[in-house]
């Protein structure tokens, strides 16, 4: 298991503080210091701010200047946090101007619970263009959220509660499932392992935050325990499930895999933050990749196990020819299944240009594996979604 970031929450002020920013540039290295000496990896630390600022006249320039500082002060990506709707529009040509800038777009009203509709055009607006930057690879750096609430430490989902300073945990540890799996004897031993490495490892991290807490005066929002993973067998969240169901993924099977996984990591104590469940990123998981090239995988199926374990649909290739509406259409499946389920669930969709379904993927960035792209359903024809303002729905009865 790693540290996938450490992660510092931090308000935005216009204009920028240059001398706040360098305090929690400090803090970072501190902590990452900490987790080092008590035999932990450290990949990034990272700043999250509340939100992008709608009164800034030139938004485009303040990401700049935030990514100079942020990397000044040694955190390696930087997240403005979600954007306002009149923003959104700007989103393409911040990312395009920067590096490691992230953002997101809320497309279900944290307040109320309600789907905007106009915020799921407006997200899909950003994927289109933002498609355009690299080659595809700018839509790694934005997400539309549903249910995600500040505080949680992955990015592109991570944005600040607007108080003090404050710090949280996200793990890369899918080789801990890799490990259980092939361990156990069955799906109840399989559950038992998982959970008991967590709490082992989770005690690890928390005295660790514990100290750092005490000592430089920020809070410890706690840990997204996650199982994220890295492009190798050894952290493969897909070769865990698959030595669980022993059939590729995609089989029967592979959703009571992963609700076991999941179980594992909520009935594990330890003070948590964030998703909390099992992450199923096409592109960063070598087994997943691997599924979505032999076309074992589809949209669909992903947005299905999301129901009981994921975090959505998360770095998905599509084809580059998808339409806005098709964009649209599939972030209000997630922002439906997100208010129905009453959990956090984000959607970071990656048309490719110039690709179709079935074509390979590569993309130079030691995080991603290579991969294929998937199919997604989508005509030009228009229904009621593409014109719906709002969706009220209610969660599920337990």
């Amino acid at each position: 298991m790693k540290i996938r970031s450490i992660t510092v929450f931090a308000d935005a002020a216009i204009p920028l503080d240059g001398p706040r920013l360098m305090e929690s540039g400090a803090f970072a290295q501190t902590a990452r210091q900490a987790y080092a000496d008590a035999g932990f990896e450290v990949q990034t630390t990272r700043l999250a701010l509340d939100s992008v600022p709608a009164p800034h006249p030139d938004p485009v320039r303040y990401a700049v200047e935030v990514e100079t500082l942020a990397r000044e002060h040694g955190f390696e990506y930087v997240s403005l946090g979600p954007a306002p709707a009149t923003l959104l529009p700007r989103l393409p040509e911040m990312f395009a101007a920067t590096q490691a800038v992230f953002a997101t777009a809320h497309i279900v009203d944290p307040a109320s619970g309600v789907i905007d509709g106009a915020a799921v055009r407006g997200a899909a607006r950003v994927i289109r263009e933002a498609s355009h930057i690299e080659g595809g690879f700018g839509n790694l750096r934005f997400a539309a959220l549903a249910h995600v609430r500040p505080g949680t430490p992955f990015f592109p989902a991570a944005y600040h509660d607007g108080g003090a300073p404050a710090f949280a945990i996200a793990t890369e540890a899918a080789d801990l499932a890799v490990i259980a799996s092939h361990a156990a004897s069955d799906l109840a031993d399989a559950h038992r392992c998982l959970r008991e490495r967590i709490e082992g490892e989770a005690g690890r991290l928390v005295a660790v935050a514990d100290r750092l807490a005490a000592q430089q005066a920020v809070r410890f929002h706690g840990i997204d325990f996650s199982l994220a993973p890295f492009p190798t067998l050894a952290c493969s969240i897909g070769a865990a499930l698959e030595a669980l169901t022993g059939q590729p993924l995609g089989a029967a099977g592979s959703l009571a895999a992963a609700a076991t996984l999941t179980d594992a990591i909520g009935q594990a104590r330890f003070p948590r933050v964030g998703f909390c469940g099992l992450m199923l990123p096409v592109l960063e998981d070598v087994v997943l990749a691997q599924r979505a090239a032999e076309g074992r995988l589809n949209v669909g199926e992903l947005l299905q196990w999301s129901a009981v374990c994921g975090t959505g649909l998360d770095t998905v290739p599509l084809p580059g020819d998808v339409g806005e509406g098709t964009l649209v259409r599939l972030l209000f499946d997630v922002a439906a299944l997100s208010v129905r389920l009453h959990k956090p669930l984000t959607a970071r969709l990656m048309p490719l240009p110039g690709k179709g379904a079935g074509d390979a993927v590569h993309f130079d960035f030691a995080y991603f594996a290579d991969g294929g792209v998937l199919s997604v359903d989508g005509g030009v024809g228009h229904g009621l979604l593409e014109q719906t303002k709002t969706v009220y729905l209610c969660a599920r009865a337990s």
